[in-house]
């Protein structure tokens, strides 16, 4: 299984402890797929983003008027399940993949410029700048640099289990991983050097690296979600701990930092997202996604979380689209 079916798995298994804070709705709502979606990403500036439809395979959208720009499949006449889905910082490329195929998308002209094969099960990916690297978390214990461009596994980052996770600092030296070995590790892309490891007592869902890569977010499952110093390696902020007796069990699947790196945003399996302080560690606000049946139980879990635009945005599970004012 691919990111976004076992996203799917944890989103429907852990609604019940995951909290349940209303949260404000949010302003504005587009539906981007009808069923539901595999995977979804937010550009940087929130001006696109991508999602794996189970309807449709794979899309680009604009989010200023939230148009479907093309429809991005990997077999022509078929509907890929697109497991993972990334864009470059520049906006420029975006990366579709299902469990095994990589391809890589000219956003500007929706035209195909690479297939790949993978080495393993894809779980995870990010993109570098420009395109040229894809940091893919795979199924096989590893993590790789893949040569988007040309081709070829450029570096191998090793680990006890699977990659389920994966962030890129934007001037693509560092990466950052997490794994169902309850294991979040910063490495030297340019050396492949471990430089940092912090432990969970859980499979670590989601990691973020921020903007000037001082700081980065990891959450383990149902367990503790952190700001921690990638410099020293110290936690700064717990923001949720499954041994604490005051703090709700939260298992969050999107994080981003903003582009000042003094706010956090997070995206919850319940359906909640949230915004830090990143100084205080302090919730400042949080708003619940659209629900398709606003009298079932089950809310969509929050696949990527954007600021942009003067707003926030956030795809659920659901496939729709959520701005938030």
């Amino acid at each position: 299984m691919g990111k976004g079916l076992r996203k799917l798995l944890l989103v429907s298994g852990l609604i019940g402890l995951a909290g349940c804070s209303d949260g404000d709705a949010p302003a504005l709502w587009k539906e981007y797929a009808l069923a539901g979606a595999y995977s979804a990403s937010i550009s940087e500036k929130a001006d696109y983003a991508t999602i794996g439809s189970y309807n449709h395979g794979g899309s680009l959208w604009r989010t200023q008027g939230h148009e479907r720009l093309f429809n991005w499949n990997h077999k022509q006449g078929d509907f890929s399940i697109i497991a993972a889905t990334a864009i470059s910082p520049e906006a420029n490329y975006a990366a579709t993949a299902n469990q095994q195929d990589l391809v890589l998308w000219d956003v500007r002209t929706g035209k195909p410029e690479w297939f790949w094969a993978s080495p393993a099960e894809i779980m995870q990916m990010d993109l570098s700048p420009n395109g040229d690297f894809a940091l893919l978390g795979l199924a096989d214990h590893t993590a790789v640099l893949f040569d988007v461009k040309n081709g070829g596994v450029q570096r191998t980052f090793r680990h006890d289990a699977r990659v389920r996770s994966v962030d890129l600092s934007q001037d693509g030296s560092l990466a950052l991983t997490g794994s169902d070995a309850y294991k979040a590790k910063l490495w030297s892309v340019q050396t492949g050097e471990l430089l940092k490891e912090m432990s969970f007592r859980n499979v670590v869902d989601t990691v973020a690296i921020s903007p000037n890569a001082q700081l980065a977010f990891s959450s383990g499952s149902l367990d503790k979600a952190v700001i921690w110093d990638l410099n020293s390696g110290q936690e700064i902020h717990v923001l949720s701990d499954l041994r604490s007796m005051t703090q709700k069990r939260v298992s969050y699947l999107s994080a981003r930092f903003s582009a000042d790196n003094s706010q956090l945003l997070t995206g919850t399996a319940a359906g909640l997202v949230q915004l830090w302080d990143v100084n205080s560690g302090k919730e400042l606000r949080n708003w619940r996604i659209h629900k398709r049946d606003p009298y079932g139980p089950v809310h969509a879990g929050v696949y990527a979380v954007a600021f942009g635009q003067g707003k926030y945005y956030a795809i659920g599970s659901n496939g729709i689209m959520n701005e938030l004012n």
